[in-house]
């Protein structure tokens, strides 16, 4: 497994990147091809956070943890990671095609301006570009729970390939919103 440490202020010692290798490392057997993993160390108000993402054959698996302890904190997040995986085993293996869902970040340099009251109300302060594979609406709703992201965007293979959405509903369920066909 490939590791890439970010940390935001904090410095992380060696032993912590060592024992985060560890922990994380014993995911990476679940694969059949190499993993990345991004981890990212933190501290709110005298807490550690830590933010780990796990990308494998382009799908991606998340987890956020907030302990008193750093090393506590690695051990949630491997263990939601974990059962993230277990979860949700049978439905990648079954609808999860090869590289289905694989899709490359490229995240633009953010450049910041100066402030002025005449500045614009709408200020967009990030992009990102990716490509948008075609898939079914079961794999987006997937992708989007192993992200915990609110909606996730894709093309609607069912739908010859129809821009849509899948977004999670306040009252429980799930949304889809697609282009008009014309």
């Amino acid at each position: 497994m490939k590791f890439t440490f970010t940390e935001k202020k904090m410095a992380a010692s060696d032993s912590l990147r060592a024992y985060v290798e560890k922990k994380a490392g014993k995911i990476d057997r679940l694969f059949r091809t190499e993993s990345e993993a991004f981890v990212t160390f933190s501290t709110e108000r005298g807490r550690f956070l830590v933010e780990l993402t796990i990308k494998n054959n382009g799908t991606f698996f998340r987890a956020s943890e907030l302990t008193s302890d750093m090393y506590a904190s690695v051990d949630s997040a491997v263990a939601t990671i974990e059962r993230q995986i277990r979860k949700n085993k049978t439905r990648l293996a079954k609808k999860l095609r090869e590289g289905a869902v694989e899709r490359e970040v490229q995240e633009l340099p953010y450049v910041a301006e100066e402030d002025s009251a005449e500045s614009e109300e709408f200020n967009v302060v990030r992009r990102k570009q990716f490509s948008i594979k075609p898939m079914s609406v079961e794999e987006a709703i997937l992708q989007m729970n192993l992200l915990d992201h609110e909606f996730f965007v894709f093309r609607d293979e069912a739908a010859d390939g129809t821009f849509s959405v899948v977004y999670r509903r306040k009252k429980g369920g799930y949304g889809l919103i697609s282009d008009e066909a014309e």
